[in-house]
């Protein structure tokens, strides 16, 4: 029983001694693990590659980003100026469409003298020609008399070159053997007739006018909404611009201390 008792006893010792040898090894790795402070070359060098990838994908992003700034930058700048040059079009216009009516008015008001003064002369024409002697020194007076009106008349702008050169042809109507009273009747109207087309084409020059006034101004306010918005889209685009990032600084491990709380904490992940 003695030797039995002795043999338990020297195993158990053995058997104790080197569990506490084992748990003292596993205890020191653990330790080692957690307090280690650098990370092994390999691992330094994959994790400086990463980071340099990080920041070449965030740099590429950010370059991007700041080209399409520029862009929309210049399309603005490009829009802000054409729709300068389209708001003094617009001006111009305008200011085109206010003549054409004034032009309009003037053409008007000489229409109703020239029609009043028709009428005027156009009763007289009840009455009966007065009688004169047909010599052709009366002839010739009354062509002087019908070149001398019509002069007149259109320097007053009543009748336009071509109807003055028919008159002094003695064409397309005009007949200087006519009694110089009659001759003011005809005068009169035709001066009438002058007037009233003039008064037309300067009513379809007006509307002419506002319509171009009209595109003109639409097409300011368009562009000029336009270079607003691409003004907006760009400030927006540059807020949200991100901050340069700044790659990590190559050297020794001994030049690139890293915080020991991080590595710390990343090596105890990697033990758990």
């Amino acid at each position: 029983m003695e030797n039995v008792l002795f043999d338990f006893l020297i195993e158990v010792t053995q058997a104790s001694t080197l569990w506490l040898v084992l748990l003292g090894l596993v205890l020191a790795a653990g330790i080692w693990l957690v307090v280690r402070p650098q990370g092994d070359p390999t691992d330094r060098r994959a994790d400086d590659a990463g980071y340099d990838v990080a920041v070449k994908d965030a740099e590429g992003r950010r370059e991007r980003l700041a080209a399409r700034a520029a862009e929309l930058h210049r399309y603005a700048e490009e829009v802000a100026v054409a729709a300068e040059r389209s708001a003094v079009t617009a001006q111009r216009r305008r200011d085109e469409w206010l003549a054409a009516q004034e032009a309009v008015e003037a053409a008007w008001q000489a229409y109703e003298v020239a029609d009043a003064a028709a009428r005027r002369v156009g009763a007289a024409a009840v009455l009966p020609e007065p009688r004169t002697p047909r010599t052709p020194a009366e002839y010739a007076d009354r062509e002087r008399f019908l070149h001398r009106a019509v002069m007149a008349a259109c320097t007053r702008k009543e009748l336009t070159v071509l109807q003055l050169s028919d008159a002094l042809a003695n064409r397309n109507g005009w007949d200087p053997r006519r009694h110089p009273a009659e001759q003011e009747i005809v005068l009169r109207r035709v001066a009438r007739d002058s007037l009233r087309a003039a008064y037309l084409a300067a009513e379809e020059r007006e509307r002419t006018a506002w319509r171009d006034a009209e595109v003109a101004a639409a097409a300011a306010r368009s562009l000029r909404d336009e270079a607003f918005a691409a003004a907006g889209r760009t400030a927006a685009l540059r807020r949200w611009l991100p901050s340069p990032v700044a790659a990590a600084p190559r050297g020794s491990a001994s030049e690139q201390p890293r915080p020991q709380g991080t590595a710390r904490r990343w090596r105890a992940a990697r033990a758990g």
